[in-house]
């Protein structure tokens, strides 16, 4: 699920502040929820985007999604109040180079034209983001589809109909100016708009907070450091690992 919105300037406090210590929690603990991360614009709009990884696109239209939905929380209930430009989507990933997640990143979303879907995607997934993960500050390139329209809460009576994503991009990487870079060569506006994307809008953002499900009953996540760590403790200093 990708979202991306403002939230009122004299809330911002607040709502990052309920976001980190009930919602992120609250999201997490509904079965099927695995990952959640907030970013916020370093540059571009809107100030925050959101995504929530789950084990299967049927988590996202679960009753016991819904029943959190439409029962929103007192703190819930407040905040809602704040958003503005609400895009929200239920997408599947259609493609991948690269893995992990990068403390920078690059979303841009967009629709395709029509009858170009094809010709887009394969471009995009044959042509360009193969190559991303061979470049110099860049970790990973997805492509996301919208796949499932969601339904009408009470959450979303509270801040206002949503807006949809058809098709996004994410980009992460260690380095903000190699993100950033994207944008003004494979990826820039009047390129995208070539090979039958429409209406094109991106920004760059920093990772600001990230919650797992795991985390919630004090389990860490793995990490790939920690495998390191623990590699490193199985072999000797100097001795390869065959």
């Amino acid at each position: 699920m990708l979202l991306s919105f403002d939230v009122a300037l004299d809330a911002i406090r607040e709502h990052d502040e309920w976001h980190t210590r009930e919602h992120l929690p609250e999201r997490l603990s509904i079965p099927g929820f695995v990952r959640g991360t907030r970013w916020v614009a370093l540059r571009g709009r809107p100030r925050y985007f959101v995504m929530y990884e789950v084990e299967q696109l049927a988590t996202l239209t679960s009753q016991p999604y819904l029943d959190r939905l439409n029962n929103p929380s007192p703190w819930t209930s407040k905040m809602m109040p704040h958003y503005s430009g609400m895009t929200r989507g239920f997408c599947g990933i259609t493609g991948s180079a690269g893995s992990g997640i990068g403390y920078v990143g690059l979303l841009i979303r967009f629709k395709p034209a029509p009858a170009k879907e094809a010709a887009l995607r394969q471009w995009l997934l044959q042509d360009r983001l193969p190559k991303l993960p061979r470049l110099s500050g860049i970790g990973s390139a997805h492509l996301f589809e919208a796949a499932v329209t969601a339904k009408m809460t009470t959450e979303q009576r509270i801040r206002g109909a949503d807006a949809a994503f058809d098709w996004a991009l994410l980009f992460t990487g260690y380095s903000e100016d190699a993100v950033a870079s994207l944008v003004r060569s494979d990826f820039g506006r009047a390129r995208l708009q070539r090979h039958g994307a429409l209406e094109p809008v991106d920004a760059v953002y920093r990772l600001q907070y990230s919650l797992t499900n795991r985390e919630l009953d004090g389990e860490p996540a793995r990490t790939d450091m920690a495998r390191d760590r623990e590699r490193s403790a199985r072999w000797p200093a100097g001795r390869e690992d065959m």
